[in-house]
């Protein structure tokens, strides 16, 4: 019974998120996860609605109803008459995250070398090319935002809406992490030669290749993770 409940808590939760998304300005609730992704509010930190919606020069109800958004990606959590925090992600949590991220993800390349057309290669490419700009300036942020569109691509090009509803959900849940590690010293250079291994195998329409590489790929962010979460997070 109570596997039950959990389901459909969280059935529940993910409903009440998506149908309170036209509701508010995107605006909001992508300045608070970007607040959120950059470390701006840290993990465990009270959300204050009153300063919140001061400094997004919006109201506490705009702010509430995007808790609500962020709760169902995992990055807030509420409770009864304690108001918001920020959903702080356990170290074993996160590996586990990854872990399911390596199996799901390397299905996602493999099925979209299989779907991808010339567009799609193309888009991904000049997603590529945009995130060797970031390097080549310094922007990390910039270069993670543009890896989680990378991802987001491939998946969409899988074209497996099961698949894309529970990577979106993983994702949103490490994306905080995923920024921090991109600042490991060498691990820029990396990702963007292990992103590159990635299109080229898609492109060639070749999902072997495509499953190798986006597994050495998600094994690094792995490793790196680990290294990460030794040092203090």
């Amino acid at each position: 019974m109570s596997q039950s409940l959990d389901f459909d808590d969280a059935g529940g939760q993910a409903g009440e998120a998506e149908s309170r998304k036209g509701d508010i300005p995107q605006s909001v609730v992508e300045a608070l996860r970007r607040y959120i992704v950059t470390g701006k509010l840290l993990p465990n930190e009270h959300l204050v609605e009153a300063d919140l919606a001061r400094n997004l020069n919006t109201n506490r109800a705009n702010i509430r109803t995007a808790f609500v958004v962020l709760e169902g990606e995992g990055l807030v959590t509420r409770e009864p008459n304690r108001g918001a925090r920020v959903r702080r992600v356990s170290a074993d949590e996160a590996l586990e995250i990854v872990q399911v991220r390596v199996a799901l993800e390397t299905l996602s390349a493999q099925v979209a070398a299989e779907n991808a057309t010339p567009q799609d290669v193309e888009k991904l490419e000049g997603i590529l090319a945009g995130m060797r700009t970031c390097f080549a300036a310094g922007d990390f942020l910039g270069m993670s935002e543009l890896n989680a569109q990378l991802h987001g691509l491939i998946t969409d090009i899988a074209n497996n809406k099961t698949l894309s509803r529970m990577l979106a959900n993983l994702n949103h849940q490490l994306v905080r992490v995923q920024y921090r590690t991109v600042l490991m010293p060498g691990r820029a250079e990396r990702a963007l030669k292990e992103h590159t291994d990635i299109v080229a195998a898609i492109a060639a329409k070749d999902p072997e290749k495509a499953y190798a590489a986006m597994s050495v790929h998600l094994r690094a962010v792995r490793d790196n993770l680990r290294v990460f979460l030794k040092s203090g997070f």
